[in-house]
C-alpha cells in the first residue's frame, strides 16, 4: 500500500487503553521512543490492535508546532 504521508514510523503496539468510543493507543518506536494516537474504537478492532503488534504509526500534517 502505497500512502501520500512522508512520515511512517514502524513500531509496536506497547499498549491500547479502549474507551466507549475513542482507543488510545501507544506505539513504541526502535529505541524506545513512543507515539500516542486516538483513534475510533471500530478501527482498533478492524486493525485488531493489541500489544506486541507491529505497526506503522503514519504522521501527516500540514502544521508542526515546536515550542
Amino acid at each position: 500500500m502505497k500512502l501520500s504521508a512522508r512520515n511512517a514510523l514502524k513500531g509496536k503496539v506497547k499498549e491500547v487503553k479502549t474507551g466507549a468510543v475513542n482507543t488510545e493507543v501507544i506505539v513504541e518506536l526502535p529505541g524506545g521512543d513512543e507515539v500516542v494516537s486516538m483513534i475510533s474504537r471500530e478501527s482498533a478492532e478492524k486493525l485488531g490492535l493489541k500489544p506486541g503488534k507491529e505497526v506503522y504509526a503514519v504522521i501527516k500534517a500540514s502544521n508542526v508546532m515546536i515550542g
